[in-house]
């Protein structure tokens, strides 16, 4: 007779009984980074998800407290929480070389696909076959923004004071047009006052509270003092300051004039008003990009964020797929370099738009180390975030009236008839996200197919 198996042993362990994580080497670390800028769909939320499941309940690396402090101190930044919360993941691990690391590999997969892309849309957008695909994702870009919205808003604005900035924020961009940089300013402004005359109204809850799981002990845990290279030191911080100084100045510096060279100040700026992620930069990018430069036309920029939507890393790598159409219309490089001149625009556009978020993790990191667990939002950021659902509403009607009405200019909006079922698209695509609970990439790619079988057989 066989001898029993003790079938407890191969349940897992509970997470009191098991040992912390070894350290992972470092190239460990780079194939993890490497292999998240290939999967991280969805987001910033799918983003942000993906790196919990493999950081705190997988490999352990980090603890949830830690995980989540700074995950807090990355949504008041301006600029891609998740990727600067993979910079600052890979900084606690490997010191600065880990940040940089993790940084440049969550966003260079997805650079080198959006210009591939990129390439295939500017030279063969005008084919039947791409122009059927694209009749699909100009309605779902619709709904993704217009379920940006719902989303934001239905976090961001709790009372009374936080909808009426929000909706003077959209009156002011877009019946009044003024620039977005002016609103944030604004509102940051108006919640700074706010905040002294009526604080209750202008706290912010967490957005992402602490969770009660516990998935055992963490390499990096809630007791783990901070290591050596995380804490702060004046001298460091300035150091780190001339270098990020002195490496704009020079890239900027090697940027010919003309065309290339205003993407580089223009992304640099943009940098510095993305509070509120992706969705609150887009209309700032069109205001430059479409109406200033005239790097691309508002179709294209619509088409461009649904490219976006389809590929894995951040959203706001819209703006390699700005910089591939400004450089390639504008030939930086004459008519025969349409390839390279494009690549270049993309490369610009992406190194000035993310260089910041290196300078925000490494500078900043250290000063929340210190004060972890005293982390809060601040009431200006609360008028900033309300503000940011007003701006991006008028993104969602704007791309709407590009799509219902494609014949529609300033001066007759509503010429050439509704277009019914891009708006029936749109509206299925939108109850999809919302009911339906289906991912972006997965809305996206169904309305691709969706547009283009009905644009072969129309």
């Amino acid at each position: 007779m066989p001898p029993k198996v003790d079938l407890s042993a191969l349940q897992p362990l509970p997470p009191s009984t098991l040992a912390p994580p070894v350290a992972p080497r470092f190239t460990e670390a780079l194939l993890f980074w490497l292999k998240l800028g290939f999967i991280s769909f969805g987001g910033p939320a799918g983003q942000i998800a993906v790196m919990h499941q493999e950081l705190v309940e997988r490999r352990r690396w980090i603890s949830e407290r830690r995980f989540l402090h700074a995950l807090n101190y990355c949504m008041v930044l301006p600029g891609p929480e998740a990727t600067q919360l993979a910079i600052y993941m890979g900084w606690l691990l490997h010191r600065t070389r880990g940040g940089i690391a993790a940084g440049v590999l969550f966003v260079l997969p997805s650079l080198f696909i959006l210009i591939g892309l990129s390439a295939v849309y500017m030279a063969y957008g005008n084919q039947p076959l791409m122009l059927g695909v694209f009749a699909g994702v100009k309605p779902a870009v619709v709904a993704v923004v217009a379920f940006a919205v719902w989303r934001i808003g239905s976090r961001a604005l709790k009372n009374g004071a936080l909808w009426l900035i929000a909706a003077a924020a959209f009156i002011a961009i877009f019946a009044l047009g003024l620039p977005f940089p002016a609103i944030v300013l604004s509102a940051g402004v108006v919640g700074w006052i706010g905040g002294r005359i009526i604080p209750g109204k202008f706290q912010i809850g967490g957005g992402h509270a602490a969770a009660h799981a516990a998935y055992g002990p963490a390499l990096i845990d809630d007791a783990t003092p901070t290591p050596a290279h995380a804490r702060f030191r004046p001298w460091r911080l300035a150091a780190l300051l001339a270098i990020f100084l002195a490496l704009w100045a020079v890239a900027f510096a090697l940027l010919p004039a003309g065309t290339l060279r205003d993407m580089g100040l223009f992304f640099t700026k943009a940098a510095y008003v993305t509070f509120g992620g992706a969705y609150a930069v887009l209309p700032y990018v069109y205001q430059a990009g479409v109406e200033h430069f005239h790097w691309l036309t508002g179709p294209q920029m619509i088409d461009g964020l649904g490219l976006g939507e389809a590929t894995p890393g951040p959203l706001i790598m819209v703006v390699a797929f700005v910089g591939f159409v400004g450089a390639w219309t504008h030939q930086v490089f004459g008519p025969q370099s349409l390839l390279l001149a494009g690549a270049a625009g993309a490369v610009v556009a992406t190194f000035f738009t993310f260089l910041s978020c290196f300078l925000f993790i490494l500078a900043g990191g250290p000063l929340v180390e210190a004060t972890r667990d005293d982390l809060r939002f601040t009431a200006p950021l609360t008028g900033v975030t309300a503000a940011v659902v007003g701006v991006v509403l008028n993104l969602a009607v704007f791309f709407a009236w590009h799509v219902f009405w494609p014949q529609g200019a300033g001066t007759a909006p509503f010429a050439g008839g509704f277009q019914w079922f891009d708006a029936l698209l749109a509206l299925a695509a939108w109850l999809a996200l919302w009911r339906g609970r289906a991912g972006i990439m997965t809305v996206v790619l169904a309305c691709a197919a969706i547009g283009l079988v009905h644009t072969l057989m129309v």
